[in-house]
């Protein structure tokens, strides 16, 4: 299902994935209908309702809970947007990925004060639960922070959110797709992802989930708010669920992502994330074997990260042996989903080793 294994060892998820031909056969289909003047926009637009409800049933949601979105940079604003105006904290890792840090210090000119947690010897679930208090209002986390391949135990922080009155926001991105989340106990208060990476699906499709969709406001309110989704004139009644906050969906993006929820959905999920943990824990093992230094403390993920001595040098021969990796300054990425296998591993490792 993924052409581009053929020629290189894929373990660059966390930055994009290969197209799955699948996915990748959707868009063809909708682009030669649109090249040859065939294509239906009423068609097109459907796909994305219909990922919407896909997206659901493999999450286990309710279908009202979940809103399109175009990433999670747009999906934080939202929730920042809709916050109470009384102020309070938010919690954020100092190190967070931009798109689930500037929302937040964006609230600063509401009154609101930013806490952001350093990295420190503790884990990073440690450091955020203990910069909770009981003027916390909304704590901002990512299950998996692709910089060093740490999993948040979501459920914990959970816990701690709870017992001051806080709310919950995470990122799955560099999750979703592989790794499970128990989702009865961890009970994100907003849960948002975009789908490009272990989805694998095309970029600018990105879902929010949220049971408090009846206190959004729409950062960009159009006919797709509506509850009618008429296109001329009328009054602005939002719809019913989250999808009050939809935008304007980007066709083939979701054409695409239609396609690979089907996917992802067909997968055994357990399988999944037993087999690629294990994939990410043998490479770590190898790597600190061959003198490289594990970058995080916290529990392990799909993705790892170590630093080398010789970044430039890694860099090549990563290169040369065909392996598609990231190389972060001193810090060498890789990240395993299930289309990877023990060939991949032994390839970036033989890399790293020179």
């Amino acid at each position: 299902m993924f052409p581009a294994l053929e020629r290189q060892a894929w373990l660059d998820t966390a930055a994009s994935a290969p197209g799955a031909t699948p996915v990748t056969s959707a868009l063809a289909s909708a682009v030669a209908s649109w090249q040859e003047g065939s294509l239906g926009a009423a068609d097109w637009e459907a796909a994305a309702p219909r990922a919407r409800a896909g997206f659901a049933h493999y999450l286990g949601v309710p279908e009202e809970h979940v809103a399109l979105m175009g990433s999670v940079a747009e999906a934080a604003a939202t929730v920042a947007a809709s916050l109470p105006s009384r102020g309070g904290t938010v919690v954020v890792g100092d190190s967070e990925f931009r798109s689930n840090l500037f929302p937040w210090l964006a609230l600063e000119a509401r009154g609101y004060r930013i806490i952001r947690v350093p990295a420190g010897g503790a884990s990073r679930t440690e450091s955020l639960a203990a910069a909770i208090d009981e003027q916390t209002a909304l704590v901002a986390v990512s299950h998996v922070l692709s910089a060093d391949g740490e999993r948040v135990d979501l459920t914990w922080l959970r816990a701690a959110a709870d017992a001051v009155g806080a709310r919950l926001f995470a990122d799955v991105t560099q999750s979703l797709g592989v790794l499970g989340m128990d989702l009865a106990a961890s009970r994100p208060d907003y849960l948002a992802v975009h789908g490009y990476k272990w989805l694998l699906c095309p970029r600018g499709a990105a879902w929010l989930v949220t049971p408090h969709y009846d206190e959004l406001q729409p950062l960009i309110p159009s006919w797709n708010s509506a509850d009618d989704h008429e296109y001329f004139g009328g009054s602005l009644r939002l719809a019913a669920g989250a999808a009050r906050c939809d935008t304007s969906p980007a066709w083939l993006s979701w054409i695409g992502a239609e396609a690979a929820i089907a996917l992802l959905a067909a997968l055994p999920a357990t399988a999944v994330e037993r087999y690629c943990v294990d994939l990410a824990a043998a490479f770590r093992d190898g790597a600190v074997e061959a003198g490289a230094i594990p970058v995080s403390a916290g529990p392990p993920s799909h993705i790892a990260a170590v630093r080398v001595s010789d970044p430039d040098a890694v860099g090549a021969r990563l290169l040369g042996a065909g392996v598609r990796a990231r190389m972060l300054g001193d810090r060498l990425r890789v990240g395993f989903h299930y289309f990877n296998n023990d060939e991949d591993l032994a390839a970036a490792l033989g890399a790293l080793r020179g």
